[in-house]
């Protein structure tokens, strides 16, 4: 039940973010100004959210995709601490990932979300609102990306 509602939580900010284009918190924007070399691995360390980072894994399972409000393609990642990565790519904003198979490499740029079990990425396409190129704005989003057999989605 937990997992459903860490999930849910994740869809809906998503969703917010994308309306909105605005930061949840003061500390989120901070956040989101410069990306600073944050790994998956030590963002979970830290027990942070709403952080930026960039990693690579293998895909070890993939799920039904999300077609609530948003759709978003879903998907486990294991990367080298061993701990398994959910994301929720966004496909309304970005290409879906095509020909994905489980033991296939990724590299990735997301948001990343806390769980005890490893950690949610999301927010691995393009600012909608256009403005991710623009760091004197509050409230602005990154772009991220997965990288999949060469290819780039964002």
């Amino acid at each position: 039940m937990r997992k459903l509602w860490v999930l849910l939580w994740v869809v809906l900010s998503c969703v917010a973010c994308e309306q909105t284009a605005s930061a949840d918190s003061a500390g989120t924007a901070d956040t989101q100004s410069a990306y600073q070399g944050n790994t998956p691995e030590n963002a979970y360390q830290k027990r942070l959210s709403n952080i930026w980072v960039e990693g690579k894994g293998e895909v070890s399972k993939l799920l039904a995709d999300d077609n609530k409000g948003a759709r978003h393609q879903k998907f486990l990642v294991k990367i080298s601490s061993g701990k398994t990565l959910l994301f929720a790519h966004n496909i309304d904003l970005a290409s879906r990932i095509e020909d994905l198979k489980i033991g296939d490499a990724v590299t990735f740029r997301g948001e990343y979300v806390y769980n005890p079990k490893g950690g949610i990425v999301h927010w691995t396409h393009h600012d909608p609102s256009g403005r991710q190129k623009d760091s004197s704005r509050q409230g602005h989003h990154q772009a991220g990306w997965i990288k999949h057999n060469g290819k780039l989605y964002q």
